[in-house]
């Protein structure tokens, strides 16, 4: 992990904070990206000298594109971005709004596809880079009817990542794409969640911040394309479309 740079965005707290303190502490250069300007330079400060603070909606494309120029700048390259921008949101299907809808895209996909496209041509340029988006085990199995429009939104993302990798690797193979797949984390994000919602810490089965953020970090040295994060996490899906009458 030693000298490589990585963006990350939401990392002011949970899955992202997490993952900036495990990769400063093995020697990678972090940029931390958030719109909670206190709470961010708390994570930069227990990362130390090798972290980058950057106050910024990544909803919003230019303020993407600050972030890219910004990180170059300040390291003179950049090799992973982790898109970990993310927001719940509870109402079920019949009853959700376009407001609802515009969201979700909003956070849970444009930050991504921003992210993404903004950052490309830099890698494009070095022949090399990797992009990982954090998704949800709801993006396989959207077994949660109240989250019904975050479900999509991460369905949505898992799409994207698969596209932006076929599309990318035809001209530039060194550059990945990967999808990370966690299940319930003890975040503070169903506190966040648009029409609230149950807490994420009170669920059950769910995985410390810290758990993910190793996997995330396993992902930077292998690059795998597509990973969960909680063992038996492939075979809950493999049973969900079969009780369904699919075989996937």
């Amino acid at each position: 992990m030693r000298d490589k740079v990585v963006v990350i965005t939401g990392a002011s707290g949970g899955i992202g904070s997490a993952l900036a303190e495990l990769l400063a502490r093995r020697g990678a250069s972090v940029a931390l990206v958030a719109r909670r300007r206190a709470e961010l330079h708390l994570v930069a400060g227990r990362c130390g000298a090798l972290a980058h603070p950057i106050v910024a909606d990544v909803t919003r494309r230019p303020e993407v594109g600050r972030v890219v120029a910004e990180v170059v700048a300040r390291f003179g390259h950049i090799d992973v971005w982790v898109n970990n921008v993310g927001q719940g949101l509870t109402r079920p299907p019949s009853e959700l709004t376009e407001a609802d809808i515009d969201d979700m895209m909003r956070v849970n996909v444009k930050s991504a596809l921003y992210g993404t496209q903004e950052v490309l041509d830099h890698f494009k340029a070095r022949q090399s880079g990797h992009v990982i988006n954090i998704s949800s085990m709801l993006g396989r199995i959207p077994h949660a009817v109240q989250r019904s429009a975050y479900n999509g939104s991460k369905h949505f993302l898992n799409a994207l990542t698969a596209n932006f990798r076929t599309e990318v690797q035809q001209t530039h193979p060194g550059i990945q794409f990967s999808l990370v797949s966690p299940g319930v984390v003890r975040t503070d994000f169903g506190r966040h969640a648009l029409h609230g919602g149950p807490l994420s810490h009170q669920l059950p089965d769910s995985q410390d911040p810290g758990e993910v953020a190793a996997v995330i970090a396993e992902v930077i040295a292998s690059r795998q394309p597509d990973v969960y994060t909680r063992a038996g996490a492939h075979d809950r899906v493999v049973a969900y479309f079969k009780d369904l009458g699919v075989d996937p």
